[in-house]
């Protein structure tokens, strides 16, 4: 999510996935987003695509003519802001509506429909970062000390002069722009293949039931209670995947390749330093989260020993992972979740929680599973005018609760941007995104443990906060030292197979499970896990997770020990939005992600957790 005056499709943040296999039996109208909120019919949606393409022809008479006068220059910025307002508006209507059945030829045809829309809006944007670089800084300052209406610009337009060397000339970036619809195939076919073609493999469980062992029952059945049942899921779907894995291999070598020439026509070194600068985040906070999460480890195999204790197993291995670490009875219906995230955000105040409480009933969530849905869950606040929405797959258990309030910080976060920022500043990036999102799952364990009436309890939001930070953290850390890896190959001119990368991967996934220690053993089968990660198809998106909780997990505990201006201070951050650089935006509010600091924190935190699980453990 860039905060350019060329803004990016969608403000989505997507969570591991966490839904469910069959469709919940108390579903209503009310458990389901209201999309007529953007369009009361897909006419109407019609519509406004065809003001769209009027407004895309006004446009291009600002090509060559931003500099004519004041007034002229400001029209043009003003009109460009307003297209990709609007194509923000069209392009959620059609992916979400697309998501509510992936099957569904109809939604699939919307979704071409904003794609191809999307690279004419792209193509007839496309002269305005190298016109304005053509202009230059000191005639730009004196257009904005004339025209006080230019000053909500003041972030995009020094954003664009600093990355002049990596602007083309006007021809250069229209090239770019056209060869933006061709070159998504990779994650397009990811996408078809991995949630609606794959040929999903049958089980027999210990229960006699026969289950489809699709995504969804893989995240519903890999923490059975059985364990010769959790083998035969993972064997079963990383066997699937292992079936298919020359083809996840073409696909991602395709996408990495993509990402390197892009670097390079950017004038770029390689691919990490151009992901990183486009929000001007320094390659400090990259390399930084790696290393020390790499010189922590001990911290992770600490849970993994623990874990293995509670669980009654001497030879942990990979498919011993997801089981709660305490078993019981435990539901928590939507009407539940909704209202323990409420009173976990009261630190946050009034207006914040009178917001949310709002918002939480007026049908802007998709609340539970259906057949060919879409897995996982995410928020989408792109449509500006109208209001974020949250898509969820929501299975009654802590884990669904937890999510629910993850996804509701993005939520929020959207809520308040928008509301505080113009369109051109509201959308911000993913080094901010999910610190508002982790905060509240602090927020959300810390209420969860004051009210808990049993030891049972405890273990079961203890257990879920060690699991969030081994999977938010740790994993997520993992999944960016396995990125830099295979990014850097690429941008060497190297190739990468489908079993390389599995190698590769394999290799990351022993080390920080301890397989060499006997910590955790890992079946090479399993190695294949990198063909199922859909966020590699969005270049560094991951190590934002980890950097996020780090940040998050320190404003949660300055608010929650009441220090002065702790709160102003972190919602001051949610209502910037993209006015700011992230790192920096971060920064001055205490938070230096460069440094190792943020990650300690987490390690401390994760370690006082285990401490506290033990010292129940102990009373035993």
């Amino acid at each position: 999510m860039h905060k350019h005056l060329v803004r990016n499709l969608f403000a989505v943040a997507l969570t591991l996935p966490s839904f469910a296999f069959a469709a919940h039996p108390n579903e209503t109208e009310a458990d389901r987003w209201n999309l007529k909120d953007m369009y009361q019919t897909k006419a109407d949606w019609d519509k406004d695509a065809m003001t769209l393409e009027v407004q895309l022809k006004q446009f291009q008479t600002c090509s060559g003519h931003l500099s004519d006068n004041i007034a002229r220059f400001k029209t043009c910025l003003d009109l460009n802001a307003d297209l990709w307002k609007r194509y923000a508006r069209l392009s959620s209507y059609a992916f979400q509506f697309r998501d509510q059945d992936t099957g569904d030829n109809a939604g699939a045809d919307l979704g071409q429909r904003s794609d191809i829309l999307g690279s004419k809006v792209e193509e007839a944007t496309s002269f305005l970062r190298p016109e304005i670089l053509s202009i230059g800084a000191k005639k730009i300052a004196a257009f904005q000390s004339k025209e006080k209406g230019l000053k909500i610009y003041t972030h995009q337009l020094d954003d664009i002069l600093r990355s002049g060397q990596h602007t083309l000339d006007k021809k250069g970036e229209e090239i770019v722009a056209t060869f933006g619809m061709a070159t998504n195939t990779a994650s397009a076919v990811y996408s078809t293949l991995s949630n609606a073609d794959m040929p999903w493999p049958k089980v027999k469980l210990s229960t006699g039931e026969e289950v489809r062992i699709d995504q969804s029952a893989y995240t519903k059945y890999r923490a059975a209670p059985n364990r010769a049942d959790r083998q035969l899921v993972f064997d079963a779907f990383w066997g699937k995947w292992k079936e298919f894995e020359r083809s996840y291999g073409v696909m991602f070598y395709e996408q990495l390749k993509r990402d390197s020439a892009y670097a390079k026509i950017r004038n770029y070194p390689d691919s990490l330093t151009q992901a990183l600068d486009n929000n001007k985040v320094p390659r400090e906070v990259y390399d930084t989260l790696v290393s020390q999460t790499r010189a922590n480890l001990p911290t992770l195999h600490r849970y993994f020993k623990l874990r293995a204790k509670l669980l009654g197993v001497k030879d942990l291995r990979y498919f011993d992972i997801y089981p709660p670490l305490v078993s019981g009875d435990f539901k928590y219906t939507i009407k539940d979740g909704v209202k323990l995230v409420l009173e976990s955000v009261k630190p946050l105040g009034d207006d914040y929680v009178k917001a949310m409480t709002k918002a939480t009933t007026e049908r802007w969530m998709d609340v539970y599973p259906r057949p060919r849905k879409r897995s996982g869950a995410y928020m989408n606040g792109s449509a500006y005018d109208v209001h974020p929405y949250v898509l969820l797959n929501y299975n009654d258990d802590y884990e669904s609760v937890s999510t629910l309030g993850h996804e509701w910080g993005h939520a929020m976060h959207s809520y308040l941007a928008n509301k505080h920022q113009p369109f051109i500043s509201a959308d911000y990036p993913i080094f901010t995104a999910e610190i508002a999102s982790t905060t509240n799952e602090v927020f959300l364990l810390d209420h969860m443990l004051k009210i808990a009436k049993s030891d049972d309890e405890r273990l079961l939001y203890l257990g879920s906060a060690l699991e969030n930070l081994r999977g938010t953290f740790f994993r997520q850390a993992m999944f960016a030292d396995f990125e830099r890896e295979v990014h850097a190959k690429v941008d060497k001119g190297e190739s990468l197979t489908g079993e390389a990368l599995s190698k590769i991967y394999g290799d990351i996934l022993k080390s920080y499970h301890g397989d060499k220690e006997n910590i955790m053993k890992i079946d090479d089968a399993y190695a294949v896990e990198w063909a199922y990660i859909p966020h590699f198809y969005n270049r560094f998106y991951v190590f934002q997770y980890a950097t996020s909780i780090a940040a998050g997990s320190m404003f949660a505990d300055e608010i929650l020990k009441g220090q002065a201006g702790a709160r102003d201070k972190y919602l001051n951050i949610l209502k910037a939005g993209g006015s700011a650089y992230p790192y920096e935006l971060v920064k001055s509010a205490g938070v230096d992600l460069a440094s190792p600091a943020p990650y300690q924190a987490v390690f401390v935190r994760m370690n006082k957790i285990m401490d506290q699980i033990e010292a129940i453990q102990a009373k035993r």
